[in-house]
């Protein structure tokens, strides 16, 4: 926790109270309120609690202003561009970039845990086919607790690592296997002399009858997508991974309970909602409609994958993404996809319309991360759970960091009441 070298001062019916402002090494002062309620017999109110602080950490940095996203003080683009997903795997977890050898020794702990337990692939058989493949995902990571009790028990550090390697290891088995259930096609077991995100794509397109060779800049596409999602600060997901573990839940358990919370299409879906906009769209000569409904005020409809919530700049991850975009469509074509072909023209028009370049309604990672996926073959269920695998170790590190905080204690937000005061039970027949 930073040092407090100033105060605030908060004026309640006359009566005054210093609260403690910390500054962090980035972003805006806070405020500290723990002890308001004590004193001052006052809660504050933040719907969304997008103005409170609920933690301190030294994991990622946002600033939306600035447009700016580091990993342990890593600018984003430099990690896409030089590193790849293991690597900066290592640095989300122990905070420092790997020398050669702590490199080759995390990804060969990774490597060998990649498989499954064998029992758990008759979990599978008890969902529908046309089971949704988060739905299965938020099951079969809850399940784990069930398969490795060596590794529940927070209390214990080494417990708490193999916990972290299983997860980051399985979950690209896991969610193949999710969506090879779905359509109907065997497992494909992992392999040990395949990379990370190429052992992924093998497990997803790869089937018995024939030898799957998996194109490099498909690999490289897929790992950047990994990279650009690993991890986002204090988000919905990662703030629920926070909120159920302060409980003493189970690794498991915490990381199944944050893939259920990133399902919302407010959060992780927004590619899938980008992708089915174009689709929606339909045709290239039905993008100038689009348009323009999106610059009516009066029109609800708003284009998908431009802008975001946080950056108000532009999102730093696109710029990355979007050199994987073109080399994939470069390498598969659009000619044969509508799909592909409308966010193209669209991509186009919106980056050279004044509207859009005034409100810095730039695309953002979710529109370049659906082009990607829909061009490699992926329907746009699966968009989540990839970003649920991408996201797993900076849920994991999330978590780690919690644990070891000192200072941690069960979430427990306040509410502000407006129902019904005390009142006395009626009999029924009085009613």
């Amino acid at each position: 926790m930073a040092e407090s070298t100033k105060s605030a001062t908060l004026t309640i019916d006359g009566k005054s109270y210093e609260l403690p402002i910390f500054s962090p090494t980035a972003g805006p002062d806070v405020i500290d309120i723990r002890k308001l309620y004590a004193e001052a017999d006052v809660f504050t109110y933040d719907p969304g609690f997008t103005s409170t602080a609920s933690c301190d950490s030294t994991i990622t940095f946002i600033d939306g202003g600035k447009g700016e996203l580091l990993h342990r003080g890593y600018p984003i683009d430099q990690l896409a561009e030089k590193s790849h997903y293991l690597e900066v795997c290592y640095l989300l977890l122990y905070g420092e970039l790997p020398t050669a050898a702590q490199l080759e020794d995390f990804e060969s702990r990774v490597t060998h845990h990649t498989m499954v337990h064998e029992q758990m692939h008759k979990f599978y058989s008890g969902f529908r086919r046309d089971a949704h493949p988060m739905a299965i995902m938020v099951g079969v990571v809850g399940a784990m607790s069930a398969f490795y009790h060596d590794s529940t028990d927070i209390s214990d550090p080494w417990q708490r690592e193999v916990a972290s390697i299983r997860m980051i290891a399985k979950m690209p088995t896991i969610a193949a296997m999710a969506f090879k259930y779905t359509i109907g096609q065997p497992f494909v077991y992992p392999r040990n002399d395949l990379d990370y995100a190429s052992n992924f794509l093998r497990m997803c397109f790869a089937v018995p009858a024939q030898e799957y060779e998996v194109n490099p800049i498909l690999s490289r596409a897929m790992d950047r997508i990994f990279t650009l999602h690993a991890d986002h600060e204090q988000n919905a997901s990662t703030s629920t991974v926070r909120l159920a573990s302060s409980s003493g839940a189970n690794p498991f358990a915490s990381i199944a309970a944050g893939i259920a919370c990133l399902w919302g299409p407010a959060h992780g879906g927004a590619n899938q909602a980008c992708l089915e906009m174009l689709q929606e769209i339909g045709t290239v000569d039905r993008i100038p409609e689009f348009i323009a409904r999106a610059k009516d005020k009066d029109d609800p409809f708003r284009l998908m994958g431009f802008g975001h919530r946080v950056y108000k700049n532009f999102d730093p991850r696109a710029t990355v993404m979007k050199q994987s975009a073109d080399e994939v469509l470069d390498l598969l074509g659009v000619e044969d996809n509508p799909i592909l072909q409308v966010a193209k023209e669209l991509e186009k028009q919106a980056l050279n319309d004044p509207y859009f370049a005034d409100k810095k309604l730039f695309p953002n990672v979710d529109f370049y991360s659906g082009i990607i996926l829909e061009a490699m073959g992926f329907p746009t269920s699966m968009f989540t759970p990839i970003f649920a695998l991408s996201r797993t170790v900076g849920w994991i590190s999330q978590w780690k960091e919690m644990i070891s905080d000192p200072t941690m204690k069960i979430g427990r937000p306040r509410q502000l009441y407006t129902g019904e005061t005390q009142r006395n039970y009626v009999e029924v027949e009085d009613r």
